[in-house]
């Protein structure tokens, strides 16, 4: 403290007390001089004089500092309550001397709350920061370190703060620690504001190139990643447009047409080829958006890219991988029906005639077997290159796999009388070109192919039945002693064409109710009707009625015979309790049969009963035939829903029994109630002595293990004899009644 200018704010102070101090030593001492020692000479009055001066002197230093201290603290307290800055004065003890009144803006806390709950500054540390406060408050505490320090708080609120925490020491006039006194900034926005730029400035050191402009196009700044995809250095592009990497390979349209995107929607996303300053040229994937100021004017333009060369390449290996073969670099199937697709709409368009040229290499496994693979594979690629070597450039060559190739011609003549001959001269050029010797590993090979050819007109066909109409053109050509071509027989393609219709009409069948149903009786010894099965007939609205053996193949080509199968028993139930009321017809029931298809169905034992008790029928009264095929191959299976159904009544036939893979051991685990002898056996049954021996053993069979036998396709009283000889008493076929219909089986009698 400087002694003048301390003097000179409390002058008064020192007059007052100085004067006070000297008047009170003179009394004294002119009291002691008088009253005691009554001595009265002047010079004994200048000891008290002085020392009264000293004590005056004295008392006004002591009032004075102690005035300056409180001065100062005022204006301290004037100072720190008006800082943004949170300022408080703690204690050795925790508990707070001075909290500014910031500390509720900083901290959400109040003074009030400071004052009352020592310590609630490390309170609000957050937890990974309490270490680093901790070892701050000791060195503090025992040292007087000051320090700078960021620390986080957690506030009231919840919010997670920055501070700028300076601290200093309080200490007596000894140099003992009393205390610290703190300054608290909220950093928050800046450290966020850094934050952000040392994200950014990562981000702008990305793996993709980042180009800066101003809104003139001028490039302003350029990361690495630019120089490593461009070659460029930054300093060589600041001040430039982008223009300097134009690789030329885009017309001025495609920029105009940049640019209008970009101004309308603010960005623009493509892929474009450019240029490196090396002068390579490579794809890139390019973004650029506009930046813009507050008034909606554009500031800068950033434009990011990536070098999608390698991205390119391995899109082009997976094209090469999923539409050519590996081997002959020739398309593959999938790529054949592509084109062969488009081929068919031109051909449709244009009115035209194609081709396709099925082609097989005759005896390439005996070469694969005795010369190896590898000389196999140089054979397949000579084809490949002779077979492309015989085609125009608008046709196609395909590899199917294994020696087998395919020529699509497309867009021959016009008519067909120019077609047929066109596709011969090729297929001719292409044999002849393949039947010409190949060297192989150096030894020469002399190698033919057959070829089946067939045309198509538009698009009337799919790629799958030109490709199979080929491929039985190929069959003929190797039957005929290969080496040769032939073409689809006309008729085939007929025949083919008509089954496509057929399965169509099919469906329309179902919908519409076209399936008729027809019964033929089952007889006894005596000729009495016992029971009939069921068949099926379709009335077809445009080739009239259509026996089984029309259509049922085609349904199960068509995957219909199932849904057939259970319209079928559908029907037979309705019957079945129509005839309720009817005398004669109420006890009579009804086999109908059950392809393979419809029993292995999941839910085929639900969808029967569901059947039956939907029509209210006795199911005594129905009986399904199935064949032994379709009970062979799931066994244990087929036992089971065939007992399912028998426990609830229904009966089980099996029908064309002797013709399967049947054994005595399947027979007996089987729950059925009846043996059908095929009519193949019954036909020869008395002109053939193993056909007849067959017939009896099943009827012995059958007795022995207590199941009916019924024996179809009886035509002749000889045949009936014997099969009665033999012991079977129920009958099926011509001699007793033709199938007949639903009004001529309700009138017999």
């Amino acid at each position: 403290m400087e002694v003048l200018p301390f003097l000179s704010r409390h002058r008064g102070i020192y007059l007052r007390y100085t004067l006070l101090g000297l008047i009170i030593v003179l009394s004294f001492a002119s009291f002691q001089l008088f009253f005691v020692l009554g001595d009265h000479q002047p010079r004994h009055f200048i000891i008290p004089v002085l020392l009264g001066t000293f004590i005056g002197i004295l008392l006004s230093t002591l009032v004075a500092l102690r005035y300056e201290i409180a001065e100062r603290k005022r204006a301290f307290r004037a100072v720190a309550d008006l800082a943004q800055e949170f300022i408080y004065v703690r204690n050795l003890d925790g508990s707070y001397e001075y909290v500014s009144p910031s500390c509720l803006a900083v901290t959400g806390y109040s003074q009030e709350e400071y004052y009352a709950r020592p310590h609630l500054m490390d309170e609000l540390i957050v937890e990974d920061d309490q270490p680093l406060w901790r070892q701050h408050v000791h060195r503090m505490h025992e040292h007087g370190v000051p320090e700078r320090l960021l620390i986080r708080i957690r506030t009231l609120q919840g919010e997670l703060r920055w501070l700028e925490h300076v601290c200093s020491d309080v200490r007596d006039v000894q140099g003992r620690i009393l205390g610290v006194r703190s300054t608290n900034l909220d950093v928050t926005d800046r450290i966020l504001r850094e934050q952000q730029l040392s994200v950014a400035a990562i981000a702008f050191e990305t793996h993709e190139a980042i180009l800066i402009t101003d809104a003139d196009n001028r490039i302003m700044r350029a990361n690495k990643a630019f120089t490593e995809i461009t070659g460029y250095e930054a300093s060589e592009v600041i001040g430039k447009t982008p223009s300097i990497l134009k690789s030329g390979k885009h017309d001025q349209a495609f920029y105009e047409k940049m640019w209008a995107t970009l101004g309308r929607e603010g960005r623009w996303e493509g892929e474009l080829l450019d240029r490196r300053k090396s002068g390579d040229i490579y794809p890139k994937h390019l973004t650029i958006t506009a930046v813009k100021d507050e008034q909606g004017k554009v500031s800068n333009y950033v434009g990011i890219f990536s070098d999608i060369t390698a991205h390119k390449q391995a899109e082009a290996e997976i094209h090469r991988l999923a539409f050519y073969d590996t081997l002959t670099s020739l398309p593959n199937r999938r790529l054949l029906v592509d084109r062969l697709q488009q081929a068919m709409v031109t051909s449709k368009r244009n009115d035209g005639y194609g081709a396709v040229l099925f082609i097989d290499l005759d005896n390439f496994k005996e070469l694969n077997d005795t010369q190896g693979h590898d000389v196999g594979d140089q054979l397949l690629i000579e084809v490949a290159n002779r077979l492309l070597a015989c085609v125009r450039t608008g046709d196609t060559v395909a590899r199917l796999g294994g020696d087998e190739f395919v020529v699509m011609l497309a867009s021959l003549f016009d008519t067909d009388l120019d077609v047929v001959p066109r596709a011969e001269s090729v297929a001719s050029k292409v044999l002849a070109a393949l039947h010409m010797p190949y060297l192989l590993n150096g030894q020469p090979y002399h190698g033919t192919a057959s070829i089946g050819v067939t045309l198509f007109h538009g698009n009337e066909k799919s790629v799958d039945e030109l490709l199979k109409h080929s491929d039985m053109a190929l069959y003929q050509a190797k039957n005929s002693g290969r080496a040769t071509l032939r073409f689809f027989d006309p008729s085939m393609q007929q025949a083919l064409e008509a089954r496509a219709r057929l399965r169509m009409d099919m469906r329309v069948a179902l919908r519409e109710r076209q399936f008729k149903l027809y019964f033929q009786p089952q007889v006894d010894a005596e000729g009495d009707c016992i029971g009939a099965e069921v068949l099926l007939r379709w009335q077809h609205p445009e080739r009239g009625l259509l026996q089984p053996k029309e259509f049922i193949p085609y349904a199960e080509e068509a995957g219909l015979i199932g849904d057939i199968d259970f319209m079928v028993l559908e029907e037979a139930c309705m019957h079945l309790r129509a005839w309720q009321g009817d005398e004669y017809l109420q006890q009579i029931p009804l086999a109908v049969n059950i392809s393979a298809a419809a029993f292995m169905r999941d839910d085929f034992v639900d969808d029967v009963l569901a059947i039956i008790n939907r029509c209210g029928v006795d199911s005594a009264l129905v009986k399904l035939e199935l064949t032994e095929t379709s009970l062979v191959d799931r066994v244990d299976e087929s036992i089971g829903k065939i007992s399912r159904l028998k426990s609830a009544g229904v009966r089980f036939s099996l029908d064309d029994f002797g013709t399967g893979f049947s054994s005595l051991a399947y027979l007996r685990q089987l729950p059925i109630s009846q043996l059908k002898i095929d009519r193949a056996f019954v036909r020869n049954v008395v002109t053939e002595r193993s056909d007849a021996v067959i017939a009896k053993t099943i009827v012995g069979m059958a007795h022995n293990l207590g199941l009916e036998v019924v024996a179809e396709g009886v035509e002749t009283k000889e045949q009936l004899e014997v099969l009665v000889s033999f012991g079977c008493r129920i009958f099926q076929g011509y001699l007793f009644s033709r199938p007949l219909s639903l009004v001529e089986f309700e009138s017999r009698r």
